[in-house]
């Protein structure tokens, strides 16, 4: 199938297929006689695992990591649950860094009541007046 196909059957972009392909997650199709690209179903099926990978919030490197280890059937699943094991602790750190910025801003908007002046705005003279502190370095594994 041309790579059109391959993105309606995927449901993406041809252009994320290309970018897959560039970042060696998806493998490079074979060509036709007309230098178009041809995929099959391994195709397929490896951007289905990467599309439900990219789902769940994960990184290439961690992609690039569980495409290694299913390369590898003799491992087991230790270090399959490694990985996982690690995605969620980002995730958890994510979920704490989104539950303290949603304090802030629930402390910020009860600093306004709907009939103030404008002037008096308590969310506008709080952003005005908040101290910015250097930024903790948000917890993210991506690169």
């Amino acid at each position: 199938m041309k790579i059109g196909e391959l993105a309606q059957i995927a449901q993406c972009t041809v252009e994320t297929i290309r970018y897959y392909e560039k970042e060696g997650l998806l493998p490079e199709p074979g060509r036709t006689a007309g230098n178009f690209r041809v995929y099959g179903p391994a195709h397929t099926e490896r951007l289905r695992f990467i599309r439900n990978c990219r789902a769940l919030d994960m990184s290439h490197h961690e992609i690039h990591t569980l495409l290694a280890l299913a390369n590898q059937p003799e491992q087991g699943c230790h270090a399959v649950n490694e990985v996982l094991d690690a995605h969620i602790a980002h995730v958890d750190e994510r979920i704490r860094e989104l539950e303290q910025l949603r304090q802030q801003l629930t402390a910020l908007r009860g600093r306004c009541r709907d009939e103030q002046a404008m002037p008096a705005c308590g969310i506008l003279q709080g952003l005005a007046e908040m101290e910015t502190e250097p930024k903790a370095g948000r917890h993210t594994h991506l690169g």
